[in-house]
């Protein structure tokens, strides 16, 4: 089973009218100003896995600032597994710093979807207060069981819309803060899985920490596979393709390139997410 643990979809409004919701949302306008930057619904999503052979998608929407846009995105997410409850598995995403988020995560967990995500400070980075805006989401996240997938990136390197100014040093108190959480890294946690070699403390904060492969190949070359897999374990990695940023088949044709082994390849293509989500016993 081939499962693409992270992928988009917005509502038809914004599908249709992107421009209308740019307005106190710089994040979204920053990723989402120029029409090349596609925004898709389910059906499109479901009609790529089914070009590309992906048996399951996890879907989330965007951390949107206003409370009625990611109400609207998070009903769009609960729509889309109702209707294609044997595809996909939804995230509950917002803005953290907004006074209803703990309801609405509340109210999205309730209603079925698998987890929170994917978070994003793409101002902020994770200083203390956003640590501390966190802390409600991940208890409420770690009594239900629930993952929290967040917005990583590399520190370094080429500046492009949406990379955070957030240090692996941040990540690393991120993931520390919060021990008992089940964490997804995307984006390969900015890289800060190089650290699981350490042999004081760093093994121990990671438990529970997993990453995924967000974009790629816009980021790393083909490398990052074995080496990622020699470091931290394929275990702990989770093929996610950012869609609609990129097709899963291209990534395909560099998993097989990078020449891990069949184990591997089967671990981030799939087995990892369904230790994750055991609890929908995916076959």
């Amino acid at each position: 089973m081939i499962i693409d643990f992270h992928t988009h979809i917005f509502p038809k409004a914004v599908q249709e009218e992107r421009q209308q919701f740019f307005d106190g949302e710089p994040a979204f306008q920053l990723l989402y100003d120029s029409e090349k930057a596609n925004i898709v619904g389910a059906d499109q999503l479901i009609h790529a896995m089914n070009r590309d052979g992906i048996d399951r998608s996890v879907v989330f929407g965007f951390p949107w600032k206003n409370a009625d846009y990611f109400k609207l995105n998070n009903d769009t997410v609960l729509e889309a597994v109702t209707k294609y409850p044997d595809r996909l598995i939804g995230l509950c995403c917002l803005d953290p710093f907004h006074q209803d988020s703990e309801k609405e995560v509340e109210r999205c967990l309730d209603a079925g979807l698998a987890g929170i995500g994917e978070l994003a400070f793409y101002e902020s980075g994770f200083d203390n207060e956003t640590l501390s805006r966190l802390s409600p989401i991940m208890q409420t996240a770690s009594q239900k069981h629930k993952c929290v997938m967040i917005h990583t990136n590399e520190p370094v390197g080429h500046e492009y819309p949406g990379k955070a100014p957030v240090s692996l040093k941040e990540i690393y108190h991120l993931v520390k803060r919060f021990p008992d959480n089940k964490i997804i890294l995307a984006h390969w946690g900015g890289g800060v899985f190089f650290y699981h070699l350490l042999k004081k403390e760093a093994k121990e904060v990671f438990a529970n920490v997993y990453v995924d492969t967000a974009a790629s190949l816009f980021l790393y070359d083909l490398r990052i596979w074995s080496i990622a897999c020699q470091l931290l374990g394929s275990e702990k990695i989770l093929f996610g393709t950012d869609y609609p940023l990129l097709p899963a088949h291209r990534y395909f044709k560099q998993i097989k390139a990078s020449g891990i082994s069949v184990e591997d390849q089967n671990n981030i293509l799939g087995n990892t997410a369904k230790q994750i989500l055991n609890e929908f016993k995916l076959d």
